[in-house]
């Protein structure tokens, strides 16, 4: 798989989240994580979310759309205590309240 995002945006996440793009990135390797289509921001282009375990050992939640055949990275930060919950009730079936 290869990678890419917007350096500036990669910053402002790490400085609100904690969270890396590179760390991100390592999550898709995870053979247990989830994609779910993300709805609520595919307006303009068809966006998912991945919930995996980085190489750091955290649950990750990664906003990422295709691009050119690149996975782009468009946020990433740690799941909630009760995202973590969820996830590990029903992986499959997602970490939001529907």
């Amino acid at each position: 798989m290869e990678f890419e995002w917007d350096a500036a945006n990669a910053q402002a996440n790490a400085q609100k989240h904690g969270v890396t793009f590179p760390e991100a990135s390592t999550a898709f390797s995870d053979p247990l994580a989830a994609v779910l289509t993300d709805d609520d921001h595919s307006d303009d282009e068809t966006r998912e979310i991945l919930i995996g375990v980085s190489e750091r050992g955290r649950l990750l939640i990664v906003s990422f759309t295709e691009r050119d055949g690149k996975l782009r990275i468009i946020s990433a930060r740690a799941a909630t205590p009760g995202e973590r919950r969820k996830h590990e009730d029903n992986p499959m079936g997602g970490f939001r309240d529907e």
